[in-house]
């Protein structure tokens, strides 16, 4: 990953400042700015034109959201990541649809920020990279929308490690539909792979993710989603069964 530009507006001072010292002195950010207060941060977008921007839902001035509707009312072409003392479905959904990759909930330790966030940008460069064709780039972009909406539907929330597993896994199972039939032995490893990490802990994860779901009780949500009566009650599919539904869903919709 080459070097981002970065604005971060955090409302917490001990906070920014543990944020401002990890992201100085990372090589794959360039600190461009810090600020408590969203005029400033506005001021601050527009004056270095980051690449990428982690800013707080409170803040002084104007709030997060107020600096989020800026950043898309004025097309700026920056990553916006956010952070929050608050985890409500509502607030992360409101985010999300402004355009947020990723949605850290306090307590999170400032390294975990700064690796999260680079392991997204790396994520985002490879669809980007799939071709240098405008409409293959939309259609990553598209893909991954349609897949965030889906699971803000349902009730994954975007700061747990299941999610980013979850997307590409399904996204692997549209470019490859086989690959679903040997989660274990392919699909697993593969995404561990691309992060860093184990299959068996890639399985927990999204486990994990599917729980986090079917507790909220947004099983209603789940079947309309779904166009059927896929699930009842507390019962729960299996990892593999998710990703097909999902996977199939986006394939008939004609986003291959």
């Amino acid at each position: 990953m080459n070097s981002s530009k970065i604005v971060i507006l955090e409302n917490n001072e001990g906070f920014l400042s543990e944020l401002k010292t990890v992201f100085d002195g990372d090589k794959d950010f360039t600190l461009c700015g810090v600020s408590a207060n969203g005029n400033v941060g506005i001021a601050l977008l527009n004056q270095f034109k980051p690449d990428v921007l982690l800013v707080d839902t409170v803040l002084s001035g104007e709030d997060g959201f107020g600096v989020m509707n800026y950043v898309k009312e004025n097309g700026l072409n920056c990553s916006v990541f956010v952070i929050s003392n608050f985890s409500d479905d509502k607030l992360v959904s409101k985010a999300i649809m402004r355009g947020a990759k990723y949605y850290f909930v306090k307590p999170v330790s400032a390294t975990t920020v700064c690796e999260r966030m680079k392991e997204v940008l790396e994520e985002q460069s490879c669809d980007y990279l799939v071709s240098s064709q405008p409409r293959d780039r939309r259609r990553a972009s598209s893909l991954d929308e349609k897949i965030s909406n889906i699971f803000i539907s349902i009730g994954i929330p975007p700061h747990i490690k299941g999610y980013q597993y979850l997307r590409e896994g399904i996204k692997m199972t549209i470019e490859n539909p086989s690959i679903i039939n040997n989660v274990t032995k392919e699909l697993y490893p593969s995404i561990g792979a691309k992060y860093d990490t184990s299959a068996s802990k890639v399985e927990r994860a999204i486990r994990h993710a599917i729980e986090v779901a079917w507790n909220r009780g947004r099983v209603d949500a789940i079947n309309a989603i779904f166009g059927v009566r896929v699930y009842i009650g507390s019962e729960r599919p299996t990892n593999s069964e998710f990703i097909a539904l999902v996977a199939d869903k986006l394939i008939l919709e004609g986003l291959m």
